[in-house]
């Protein structure tokens, strides 16, 4: 399937095609740190298809416990996260964040890796109290701190 995404602001944008069945939640905890999260949501792109259309990520390369190496991607302005990737010359395999990706509703995840590093909540999130958009109630627990309605 054909995609396109772009970062919070609109700096990056990207292109590529990807197989929605082969998403993927990945509860490492090195994933966690990365997004601020319990978890990531990972679109790998087909080989090849990955192709940036505008804007030039920031990048950090991460060394895994095993000594593999990964270049992380962000938008330098807004700082969301747009793919990481493997070391070396294309083509290689990227991994595009899901929240990027504007065909995200075609991306419902098929496998979860890493879930010994899981939080034990995560498993029963469809039990936590839902709400369509943000109740009044959110401001007597974060007082000033409150997070704010989208932009979108």
């Amino acid at each position: 399937m054909k995609i396109d995404g772009r970062c919070h602001c609109g700096s990056i944008t990207f292109e590529a095609e990807a197989d929605p069945a082969k998403t993927v939640i990945c509860n490492c905890t090195d994933c966690q740190a990365l997004t601020g999260g319990a978890f990531r949501v990972t679109i790998p792109a087909e080989s090849g298809t990955f192709r940036l259309l505008s804007g030039e990520p920031t990048t950090y390369v991460k060394t895994a416990d095993s000594g593999t190496q990964r270049r992380h991607a962000f938008c330098p302005a807004c700082g969301s996260p747009i793919y990481a990737t493997g070391m070396g010359e294309d083509p290689k395999p990227y991994s595009l964040r899901f929240g990027t990706v504007r065909q995200r509703e075609h991306f419902a995840p098929t496998m979860q890796i890493w879930t010994r590093s899981q939080h034990p909540w995560v498993r029963d999130i469809g039990s936590i109290a839902g709400h369509d958009g943000q109740p009044d109630s959110i401001h007597t627990r974060f007082g000033d701190a409150a997070p704010r309605s989208p932009s979108r």
